[in-house]
């Protein structure tokens, strides 16, 4: 089995959907599991659609999610003139389910209801690329993987139920394997299911966090045992910069697992965070291959030190930084640290840069803004809490001097920190 995530780029277009099956083709005697992350910016809207409903605006959801809908089904009429009434009929699927919600009135947290309309973006694509590959008379069965991925209800940033997960796939797998009737997963080679989102126990939609696509990769890689992971960009692989933002930005050929954890740690879009830990621990190669030329050789992740490398530049924006002073002019000690430490875990958000004196504490996040108010009402209960933000954190892994005195050079820079590998500062 190798497994292919297609990101929302990839499908953003009636062309890059069509290319989708030009790359398959080339993978024609391979066992293919298939990943595909919802179309372009459907996700922000979505987002929009759940902002709207929670804050009661019902009519406007409504009206805001009706836009989404006619975009996919006019994609997918354009896709599959001869068998779009089957594709409508399992779209309208999903759809309902949005709208029933949207009927209703938010009782419960923003985040449970970000995931069950946001996650929706998803299942509407792969169903229609399956429904588009049918139509080509390529042989796909489409998996629902709430079905398949178990995890808790920490809604946004659910964690897996490895053990669950591991269970339901291999159960299912080996049915293929061996031939076995099945009547929910005939025997196929090509596997199409959505990234980013699971289930709970409960049957209540999930989400992984934002980029979560990848790490559905990573997820049923390991637990199949997969020969390789490849992600499908619209880029030539890992590049040491943005290359939206730096037009010099170089290809990476060849990365150590160790070496993209770190460049995911400090914000680097390429690969989800999450993603590494799966395949580094089956020692599973990673490829970032170029979407728009299949013929590119990308970048290999895998379980090897990679040398000689370029400066990596990573660049975060929407960053806040939280000036922490104690009240009475106590030192900062082990109490406070703990305090602090416990309400990251409680609110579920990661400081991206700390540093401490004798009594006061900074501390850069991302600008998450519910997350941050919350955060910063309650450490005033032993701290003055003082905010900053837009701000960004530009971190450079493998710097030198003249690369940090060149982009630092029209910074003010509030906030440093340099390790013999790393240099970060937070700046405006």
């Amino acid at each position: 089995m190798k497994v292919f995530k297609f990101g929302g780029a990839s499908v953003n277009s009636i062309k890059r959907i069509q290319n989708i099956q030009n790359i398959l083709k080339q993978y024609s005697t391979d066992n293919l599991l298939v990943i595909i992350s919802a179309m372009g910016k459907t996700t922000n809207a979505l987002e929009k659609v759940a902002e709207s409903f929670y804050a009661a605006n019902t009519n406007e959801a409504l009206a805001l999610f009706e836009i989404i809908k006619q975009q996919h089904l006019d994609t997918a009429q354009q896709l599959m003139p001869n068998t779009f009434t089957t594709c409508k009929e399992k779209l309208n699927e999903f759809f309902t389910e949005v709208e029933w919600l949207l009927h209703d009135k938010p009782v419960r947290h923003y985040d449970y209801y970000y995931d069950q309309i946001v996650s929706i973006g998803e299942l509407m694509s792969t169903c229609i690329v399956s429904c588009y590959l049918n139509e080509l008379k390529v042989d796909n069965t489409w998996l629902d993987v709430r079905d398949i991925i178990k995890t808790d209800n920490n809604f946004r940033d659910a964690g897996v139920d490895w053990e669950k997960t591991g269970a339901i796939i291999s159960n299912q797998w080996t049915m293929q394997n061996n031939q076995m009737p099945n009547t929910q997963y005939p025997t196929s080679k090509v596997f199409i299911t959505q990234g980013f989102i699971g289930c709970t126990d409960d049957n209540e939609t999930t989400t992984l966090g934002r980029e979560g696509s990848d790490y559905t990769a990573a997820i049923f890689a390991n637990l199949l045992n997969a020969q390789s992971v490849s992600i499908w960009k619209d880029v030539e692989g890992v590049m040491n910069a943005d290359p939206k933002q730096f037009s010099n930005a170089q290809l990476i050929s060849e990365l150590s697992f160790e070496d993209v954890i770190e460049m995911a740690f400090y914000g680097a879009q390429v690969i989800h965070p999450k993603t590494i830990k799966p395949l580094q621990n089956k020692k599973i190669p990673l490829y970032v291959k170029c979407f728009l030329d299949a013929s590119l050789p990308g970048t290999v992740i895998q379980d090897k030190i990679a040398k000689n490398l370029p400066p990596i530049i990573v660049v975060k924006e929407k960053q806040v930084l939280m000036n922490l002073h104690t009240q009475d002019f106590s030192f900062v000690g082990e109490k406070p640290m703990s305090f602090l430490y416990n309400l990251f875990e409680e609110i579920k958000i990661k400081p991206n840069l700390i540093q401490t004196g004798a009594i006061n504490v900074q501390i850069c996040l991302d600008d998450i803004v519910e997350k941050i108010d919350v955060l910063a009402s309650k450490a005033s209960s032993i701290f003055n809490v003082q905010l900053q933000k837009n701000l960004s954190l530009l971190t450079i892994r493998n710097y030198n001097s003249n690369i940090v005195n060149e982009m630092l050079a029209d910074k003010k820079v509030l906030l440093q920190q340099t390790t013999q590998t790393t240099m970060q500062a937070l700046c405006f």
